[in-house]
């Protein structure tokens, strides 16, 4: 439940604000200027235009099969982006190699809808599996990040238990400690409240914008729950007819 969540992860009512607001002097962590993105050699979204700040949360909006999730796999590296400009950090991601992919991804954390966690290992080693992939050799140091993790999201007691024994709240609150492992920078979220009752999701709305504040890291979360948006507002950019709209409140 949201009150094992450690307090300084405590969503406060004028967090979004917080989030919300454009400062011109924090850096720009994504940059999409006048790109065309393609899924399967389809167009799917063309003049896109996105600017992302450090710590800033922002919602993806649109209907399936919009495009929100192509713009997801852009900036992770999944879809090659071709045309325009597009910047992740300090990656140019028109030139990104194949063995550059593993090293953008290690700074960006994903949260999924349907959790992929490994169902046949327990929470803690489903966290040391994702450190042992991103170059974590030394086995005290794994385990010491795996805990800090679930710290955060207040499931270190549950470390030992199987996924399947968690409810699926819980298993999100893995997925959000998995996402925060690297200390991303950028965590793309996507649909991550969409397997989830509404008290539930709630809850995981909470604890994301409150990481984002505490951590500094900016959140790109795509979802078609407005009763969410609206409850929790932050900058919102609608794809709809093949563009991407930005809704300032």
């Amino acid at each position: 439940m949201l009150r094992d969540i450690p307090k300084q992860f405590i969503y406060d009512e004028d967090d979004s604000a917080l989030l919300y607001k454009h400062i011109s002097f924090m850096s720009k962590v994504v940059t999409l200027e006048n790109t065309d993105i393609f899924q399967k050699g389809n167009k799917v979204l063309s003049n896109v235009q996105l600017n992302i700040e450090e710590s800033q949360f922002v919602y993806l909006i649109g209907k399936t099969g919009s495009g929100k999730s192509s713009i997801l796999k852009t900036l992770y590296g999944e879809l090659p982006l071709t045309n325009g400009k597009g910047q992740f950090d300090t990656y140019d991601l028109r030139k990104l190699k194949r063995r550059d992919i593993p090293l953008v991804r290690r700074k960006i954390g994903i949260v999924f809808q349907d959790f992929q966690l490994l169902m046949d290992r327990t929470v803690i080693q489903n966290l040391y599996f994702v450190l042992k992939a991103t170059g974590w050799r030394k086995k005290p140091l794994i385990h010491e990040r795996a805990i800090a993790c679930l710290k955060m999201v207040g499931l270190e007691d549950m470390n030992e238990k199987m996924p399947h024994e968690l409810s699926g709240g819980e298993q999100q609150r893995v997925s959000i400690a998995r996402a925060l492992l690297n200390e991303p920078k950028l965590i793309l979220a996507d649909e991550p409240t969409g397997n989830l009752d509404p008290e539930t999701s709630e809850e995981i709305m909470r604890l994301l914008i409150a990481v984002a504040k505490e951590k500094k890291a900016s959140i790109l979360m795509a979802t078609h729950d407005m009763h969410i948006v609206k409850l929790f507002p932050n900058r919102t950019l609608l794809v709809e007819n093949g563009e991407v709209i930005d809704q300032r409140v």
